[in-house]
């Protein structure tokens, strides 16, 4: 396929699948039931975390942590006492269980007392002029775990130091930070750029994208992350994580492979 030719194609599939009837049965339906800065943050950055396997499981697993915190993630995050932490030693989901969820809302509860918005644990590690947001990944990793924590806990927030593809946090990034007038991503960060955003990339994406020719191998790691980006900013250097919508569609729903 020429570029011009996969460019369009792209770009159409983007369209296609950049639209509010996508977000029912994505995981960023979660952060959608939210108007307030805070509550789209927490609740996104659960479901992002949360985003492991099966859709209808992700959504309904993260409907039931939502339930813990009332359904009010900013409030409770604020306002609860450590005592009450103690419910939330039930959940679990995969391989995140309550020991990682509490220090989770731990971290959250100390870092809402001093920032107003979770966007400054990212954006204060870059400048403008960083092509990409590698730098904000591995200092939000730093700072999530500067208080003391489980071991354990550390394997569900990645980094691109070891490699890994950081899918679930590259997405939750579109999330807050792309912006466009189709209601899907949120947009709410100003301090991060859409242009330094790195595609998300599991398997399926990693596929599709091998497939197009705009990958060598169908892998999942950071190099291949920084690979297709590079790929995507020849045909939208201003946007290129808008393609997500695109490869994802083609490899979890049309099973383009």
């Amino acid at each position: 396929m020429k570029v011009q030719q996969l460019k369009d194609f792209l770009n159409a599939k983007a369209a296609y699948y950049n639209h509010p009837d996508f977000i029912a049965n994505d995981p960023i339906c979660i952060p959608h039931r939210f108007s307030q800065l805070q509550d789209i943050e927490i609740a996104g950055l659960f479901a992002a975390i949360l985003a492991w396997g099966n859709r209808t499981s992700i959504i309904n697993k993260c409907t039931e942590l939502l339930n813990y915190m009332d359904n009010a993630p900013y409030d409770y995050i604020r306002h609860h006492q450590p005592r009450e932490r103690i419910k939330l030693m039930s959940f679990a989901h995969r391989t995140f269980n309550g020991l990682d969820l509490l220090y989770f809302v731990e971290f959250l509860q100390h870092y809402y007392t001093n920032v107003t918005s979770l966007e400054f644990a990212f954006s204060a590690h870059l400048v403008p002029e960083d092509e990409n947001i590698e730098k904000a990944l591995t200092g939000f990793r730093k700072v999530f775990f500067a208080l003391e924590h489980p071991d354990r806990t550390t394997k569900h927030v990645s980094t691109p130091a070891k490699n890994s593809a950081c899918k679930r946090l590259n997405m939750y990034l579109r999330w807050m930070v792309r912006k466009d007038d189709c209601g899907v991503d949120f947009g709410v960060w100003e301090h991060i750029s859409p242009a330094q955003l790195i595609c998300p990339v599991d398997v399926h994406v990693a596929r599709v994208a091998a497939r197009l020719g705009l990958i060598q191998e169908a892998k999942a790691d950071w190099r291949t992350a920084l690979e297709l980006t590079a790929q995507l900013r020849q045909l939208d250097p201003e946007d290129p994580a808008k393609y997500d919508f695109a490869l994802f569609g083609l490899g979890v729903i049309e099973k383009y492979v």
